[in-house]
C-alpha cells in the first residue's frame, strides 16, 4: 500500500515538474517584429501595437514597422486612428506583418466645416463627404469634374478641350447669374480651377443645405466646397512620387463620304430647279481626319513630407501637360506648394502656400458658327482641299460654282489664329492660435491670392472662308492682375458641463477684391523672313489702340455660431451671419443670414433597442443666405465722356457726356431660403451606412439684368435688378456598403440618387415671359422649356398637302410639296409662323445617379464609377445641320431623304434654298439625354514589400485606368454628357467639347 502512495505522488510531482516546465517555455518572451500597413498597400504611420491584457506595448514608426517582446502565447492587439483593431495571437512567430482595415465610421468622425471640426455624428445640416483617394485616381483637370458621380445633390458636367473647367452646380439653379459654388482652401477664400493640383488633396467636403453653408453667408448661394489639403507628420523624411500617362482620344461623326454627299447635293439642286455644282472629286478630304488627333496627357506628382514633436511640413511638386484631340490646342501646369506648421506652448502658426504657372492654347474664330473644329468639320465639304494655293493664306474653303458654302476650313483657322493664355498665381494664407485655456481659442486668418494673367490673340495674314475680306495682321494683348486679400479673427470657446456640451463661434472677415487691366491693339506686324514667325511685340506695327480698367470690391461680416450637444441625443447649431458689400448702395450695403438646424439620435434613447441598428439620427435645417454676385458698380450710372456736340454757326464741336447705361440704385441682396429634412443611418456594425435628405430652396430677389429695348436709351447693357424668384425641391438619397470576408478580401458598392424640380416662380419687371434661341422661361415653368415648331410627319403626296387645313378649311401650306414637313397649325389661323410654337420639351433630368464599386483582394485592388442621368430633353446641334439637305454642308452617313421611291423616312426631300422643311426651330432635333456612362474604372497592383525593399522603396504600386469608354444612350451627337454654360439654353448641344476617352496607367512609389 505504501508503495502504490508512493507511485501515485511520484507520478503527481513529475506531471506537476512536467506542467511546470512546459509553462515556463510557453512564458519565454520572444522578440516579435513586423510592418503594419493599409488595404491598398502603404504603411501606417504610429500604430499602437499592445500585448493584450498587459501594460506592454510599442509604436510603429513611420514606415510601419514594429518591434515588441511578448510571450511566445499572448495576443498582440493592432489599433490606429481610421482602422479597425485587430488581435493576432503569437503563436511563437517572430514576424508578423498585419494589414488594418479601414474602418469608414472612425475615418468619417471627425470633418472640417466653416471654421472648425465637427464630428461626423453631430452634423445637423446636409453635408457629403468624398474620399479624396476617389478624385485623385481620375486624370481630370478640375477638382470639379472629379466629383461627377460621387456626391448626392452635385451635378456636375465637363467636357475634353484641354484646360476647360467642369460646370457644377450643387441643388440645382439657385439664380440666374453663375452657379458656381464657393471654394475653400485651407480656410483661403479662393477658387480650385484648373490651376490648381488635385493631388494636393487631404480631405474635401461639400456643405449643400443653407444651414452647413450660413456661416459663410453670402458667398455661399451656391454651395461651399472645403478642401484641406495636405499636412506633414511627425516622422522622418517621407518621399512621396507618381507618374501618370494617359492616352486620349474624342468620339468622331459618321458623316458620308465623298461621292455620297456629291449625289444627295445634287439631288438637293436638281430639286430647288438649279444648275449643279461643279464640284472638284480629285479631292476627298476627311475633315475630321484633319482635325482631330490622338491626344495625351502626363500628370508628374512629388512629395516631401515630416515632422517633429512641434512642428511639421508638407511640400509638392506638380507637372500637368495635356496634348489635346483637337489640332493647335494644349494646356501645361506647373504647380508648387509648401505647408508647414509649429507649436510652442499656448501658440501654434502655420502657412499654406501654392504657386501655379499654367498656360493655355485655344482654338476658336471671331465670328458665329466659325472656329468650332465640331461644326467646321461637318460643314466642310469633302471636295475642298485643305490647302489651295489660289486663296489668300493657301487654304483652301468655298468656292462658287465649285463648293458654293461659307463653312470655315477649320485647319485654317487653327494655324492663323492663335489665342493663348498664360496665368501665374499665388494662393495661400498664414494662420496663428493663441490657446490660453483648453476651452479657449482665438485664430487669426490672412489669405492672400494674386493671379497675373497675360492673354496674346494672334490674326495672321490669310482667310478660311468664301467673301472674307482680307484683312491685315493683327495683335490683341492684355495684361491684367487680380488680388484678394483676407483678414480673419474668430474665437472659440468649448466646455462640457456634464451631459451639455457647447461651442460658441464669433468673429469677423474683411475681404478686398482687385482686378486691373492693361490692353492694347496693332495690326500690320512685321514678319521674320527666316521663319515666317510673326513678331507680336506691340511697339511693332501700326493702328494702335489702347485700352484698361481698374475694379475694386469690399465685404465685411460678422459672424456667429452656437453649437449644443446634450447628452449625445439632442443636437442644437444656430448661425447669424451680417455681410455688407460695397458692390450696393448705401441704403442695401447690409443684409443678415440667419440659420439653425436640429438633430434628434433615436439610437441613444433608452427605449430604442436594435442589434442591427449601430445609429440613427433624424436632422431638420432652415437657413437663409445671400448672394451678391454682380459687377462692381451696378447701382451707379455709366457715362460716356468721349461724345461730342456741335453748337453755333460755325458748327464747333464741344465735349460731351451722356448717360449710356440705366442705373438701378436700389439693387440689394438676393436671398435663398432652404428648409431641409434627412436621417442618417448605420446598420450591421456600420457596414450599412444610409443618407437621406429632401429640401425646398426659394432665392427671392433674384438678380438678373433682362433684356429692355435700347429706344428707352440703354446703350450699355440690360441694368440689373432684383427681380425672378427661383425655387428648386429636391430627394438626395445615398446607400453605401462596406464589409471584409476573411483576411484577404475586402468589398464595398455604393448608389447614390438625386431628384430635382426648379421653376421660375415669378420673373418679375412686369414680365411674364423670357426667350432665349428655342427656349422660353414662364413664370411657374421650369427655367428653358424647349419652345419650337411642332412637326406631324411628312407629306406623302398632293392629296395630304391639300388636306392639310384648319378648322375653317384654309389650306395651312399650300407652297408645300410631297417630301416636305408637315407641322401643326396650333393657333388654327392657317399659317405656319411663329405664333405656333409652344413647348415641346423640359431640358432638366428628372434624376441623376451615381454607382461606385470596389474591392480589395491581397495586393490587387478593383474600383469602377457609373453615371446616370434621365428625363432630359436636349437639342441635337450636330442633328440640325447634318440632316437638313440643303447643299450647305455635309451630311450623316446613309441618310436617306424622302423620294417617291424612298417614302418610309423621317428626313424630309433634298432642297437648296429657303424651306419650313429646313427650320431648325423645330421638335424634330429635340432628342432624350438619358445616358448611362461607365466614368472611370480601373485596377492596381501593390508590389510585395520583400520584393521593393531590395530596391530601397517602402512602397510600389501600378495601375490601369480607363475613362468614358461605355456610354449607354440613344442620343445622336456625340456625347449626351455636354456642357452648355447659357442658363436659358442648358439643353442645346452645338458643338459641345465631348468627354474623351482616356486610357492611363501609373506608378507609385514611397521611400
Amino acid at each position: 500500500m505504501r508503495t502504490i502512495v508512493k507511485f501515485v505522488f511520484n507520478t503527481k510531482c513529475l506531471v506537476f515538474l512536467a506542467l511546470l516546465c512546459a509553462q515556463f517555455v510557453s512564458a519565454q518572451d520572444v522578440q516579435i517584429s513586423g510592418i503594419v500597413t493599409s488595404p491598398d498597400g502603404k504603411p501606417i504611420p504610429f500604430v499602437n501595437v499592445i500585448v493584450k491584457g498587459t501594460p506592454t506595448g510599442v509604436s510603429a514608426d513611420m514606415d510601419g514597422n514594429y518591434a515588441i517582446s511578448a510571450a511566445s502565447n499572448a495576443t498582440l492587439v493592432f489599433s490606429s486612428i481610421g482602422f479597425q483593431a485587430q488581435e493576432i495571437a503569437v503563436n511563437g512567430q517572430t514576424t508578423i506583418n498585419i494589414t488594418l482595415a479601414e474602418d469608414v465610421a472612425q475615418l468619417e468622425e471627425v470633418i472640417v466645416v466653416g471654421y472648425g471640426t465637427q464630428k461626423k455624428k453631430d452634423l445637423t445640416s446636409s453635408i457629403s463627404i468624398v474620399d479624396a483617394s476617389q478624385i485623385q485616381k481620375r486624370q481630370t483637370t478640375t477638382v470639379a469634374e472629379s466629383l461627377q458621380g460621387l456626391a448626392t445633390g452635385v451635378s456636375v458636367r465637363g467636357g475634353g478641350q484641354p484646360g476647360q473647367e467642369a460646370k457644377i452646380e450643387i441643388r440645382g439653379l439657385k439664380n440666374l447669374q453663375n452657379s458656381n459654388p464657393l471654394y475653400v482652401i485651407d480656410g483661403n477664400i479662393t477658387t480650385a480651377n484648373r490651376d490648381f493640383n488635385p493631388n494636393d488633396i487631404e480631405t474635401i467636403q461639400i456643405l449643400k443645405d443653407a444651414a452647413a453653408a450660413a456661416i459663410y453667408g453670402s458667398r455661399a448661394a451656391n454651395g461651399v466646397i472645403i478642401i484641406t489639403t495636405k499636412k506633414g507628420k511627425k516622422g522622418p523624411l517621407k518621399i512621396e512620387a507618381s507618374s501618370k500617362l494617359s492616352i486620349t482620344n474624342v468620339p468622331t461623326y459618321n458623316l458620308a463620304g465623298r461621292d455620297e454627299f456629291v449625289a444627295i447635293t445634287n439631288m438637293s439642286y436638281d430639286n430647288a430647279g438649279m444648275e449643279r455644282q461643279n464640284f472638284n472629286m480629285d479631292v476627298n478630304t476627311d475633315w475630321q481626319d484633319e482635325v482631330f488627333r490622338t491626344g495625351m496627357i502626363q500628370d508628374q506628382n512629388v512629395s516631401f513630407s515630416g515632422g517633429g514633436d512641434n512642428s511639421s511640413f508638407f511640400m509638392s511638386a506638380n507637372y500637368f501637360g495635356n496634348e489635346g484631340t483637337v489640332i493647335d490646342t494644349d494646356f501645361d501646369r506647373i504647380s508648387f506648394r509648401v505647408n508647414s506648421s509649429g507649436k510652442k506652448g499656448i501658440f501654434s502658426v502655420g502657412e499654406n502656400l501654392a504657386l501655379s504657372n499654367s498656360k493655355a492654347n485655344e482654338t476658336g474664330g471671331p465670328e458665329a458658327m466659325r472656329g468650332n473644329p465640331f461644326i467646321d468639320a461637318i460643314r466642310m465639304y469633302p471636295t475642298i482641299p485643305v490647302r489651295d494655293d489660289r486663296n489668300p493664306g493657301g487654304y483652301g474653303y468655298g468656292e462658287q460654282g465649285v463648293a458654293n458654302t461659307f463653312a470655315a476650313n477649320p485647319v485654317a483657322i487653327a494655324n492663323l489664329i492663335d489665342q493663348k493664355i498664360e496665368n501665374f498665381r499665388i494662393r495661400g494664407n498664414f494662420w496663428a492660435e493663441l490657446q490660453p485655456w483648453k476651452a479657449l481659442k482665438y485664430r487669426f486668418n490672412f489669405g492672400y491670392e494674386s493671379s497675373f494673367d497675360h492673354f496674346v490673340y494672334l490674326r495672321k495674314v490669310g482667310n478660311w472662308t468664301l467673301n472674307q475680306p482680307i484683312d491685315p495682321s493683327l495683335t490683341n494683348q492684355n495684361r491684367a492682375q487680380s488680388q484678394t486679400k483676407l483678414f480673419e479673427n474668430t474665437l472659440t470657446f468649448t466646455q462640457d458641463f456634464g451631459k451639455h456640451n457647447i461651442t460658441l463661434l464669433a468673429g469677423t472677415t474683411y475681404q478686398k477684391d482687385t482686378y486691373e487691366q492693361q490692353n492694347g491693339q496693332k495690326r500690320n506686324l512685321l514678319i521674320n523672313p527666316n521663319t515666317g514667325s510673326y513678331f507680336t511685340v506691340l511697339d511693332l506695327g501700326d493702328n494702335p489702340q489702347v485700352g484698361g480698367f481698374k475694379n475694386e470690391s469690399l465685404l465685411l461680416s460678422y459672424l456667429g455660431r452656437l453649437e449644443y450637444n446634450y447628452d449625445n441625443r439632442y443636437l442644437l447649431n444656430a448661425v447669424i451671419r451680417r455681410d455688407g458689400s460695397s458692390r450696393f448702395s448705401d441704403a442695401n450695403k447690409w443684409a443678415s443670414f440667419p440659420s439653425v438646424s436640429a438633430g434628434w439620435r433615436i439610437s441613444n434613447e433608452s427605449f430604442f433597442k436594435s442589434d442591427k441598428i449601430n445609429d440613427l439620427k433624424l436632422r431638420v435645417s432652415y437657413g437663409e443666405l445671400g448672394s451678391g454676385n454682380i459687377g462692381q458698380y451696378e447701382y451707379m450710372a455709366f457715362i460716356n465722356t468721349f461724345g461730342g456736340a456741335v453748337f453755333g454757326n460755325d458748327q464747333n464741336v464741344s465735349p460731351a457726356a451722356t448717360q449710356v447705361r440705366l442705373a438701378n440704385s436700389q439693387l440689394k441682396w438676393e436671398t435663398l431660403k432652404q428648409t431641409n429634412f434627412g436621417f442618417d443611418l448605420a446598420m450591421y456594425e456600420n457596414r450599412l451606412a444610409i443618407t437621406a435628405d429632401y429640401f425646398i430652396a426659394k432665392t427671392e430677389d433674384v438678380l438678373f439684368g433682362f433684356p429692355i429695348l435700347m429706344s428707352t436709351g440703354n446703350d450699355g447693357g440690360n441694368p440689373i435688378s432684383n427681380a425672378a424668384t427661383v425655387q428648386n425641391k429636391g430627394f438626395e438619397l445615398n446607400i453605401a456598403y462596406n464589409d471584409k470576408i476573411g483576411d484577404d478580401f475586402s468589398y464595398n458598392a455604393g448608389i447614390n440618387f438625386t431628384s430635382l424640380r426648379n421653376k421660375l416662380v415669378s420673373l418679375g419687371n412686369g414680365l411674364n415671359e423670357s426667350f432665349s434661341g428655342n427656349t422660353v422661361t414662364r413664370a411657374g415653368q421650369p427655367v428653358g422649356m424647349w419652345y419650337v415648331l411642332r412637326t406631324d410627319g411628312i407629306f406623302q403626296n398632293e392629296a395630304e398637302v391639300a388636306a392639310h387645313v384648319n378648322s375653317q378649311g384654309q389650306q395651312i401650306q399650300p407652297d408645300a410639296l410631297p417630301g416636305d414637313i408637315r407641322y401643326k397649325d396650333l393657333n388654327d389661323d392657317g399659317e405656319i409662323t411663329n405664333e405656333d410654337k409652344n413647348i415641346a420639351g423640359n431640358p432638366w433630368p428628372d434624376f441623376e445617379m451615381g454607382f461606385n464599386a470596389g474591392f480589395t483582394y491581397k495586393d490587387f485592388d478593383f474600383s469602377m464609377n457609373w453615371i446616370g442621368s434621365f428625363g432630359a430633353d436636349v437639342y441635337n446641334g450636330y442633328s440640325s445641320i447634318v440632316d437638313v439637305i440643303n447643299g450647305d454642308h455635309n451630311y450623316r452617313a446613309g441618310v436617306q431623304p424622302w423620294t417617291p421611291e424612298n417614302p418610309n423616312t423621317s428626313t424630309p426631300r433634298a432642297f437648296n434654298g429657303t424651306s419650313l422643311s429646313n427650320r431648325g426651330d423645330t421638335d424634330r432635333f429635340i432628342e432624350k439625354g438619358d445616358f448611362v456612362r461607365l466614368k472611370y474604372v480601373g485596377v492596381g497592383y501593390n508590389f510585395p514589400k520583400k520584393l521593393i525593399e531590395q530596391i530601397g522603396f517602402d512602397r510600389a504600386r501600378l495601375s490601369f485606368s480607363a475613362q468614358n469608354i461605355i456610354t449607354i444612350t440613344k442620343y445622336g451627337g456625340l456625347d449626351p454628357e455636354f456642357v452648355n454654360n447659357n442658363i436659358f439654353e442648358r439643353g442645346v448641344d452645338f458643338g459641345s467639347f465631348p468627354n474623351v476617352r482616356t486610357f492611363s496607367v501609373g506608378v507609385e512609389f514611397g521611400f
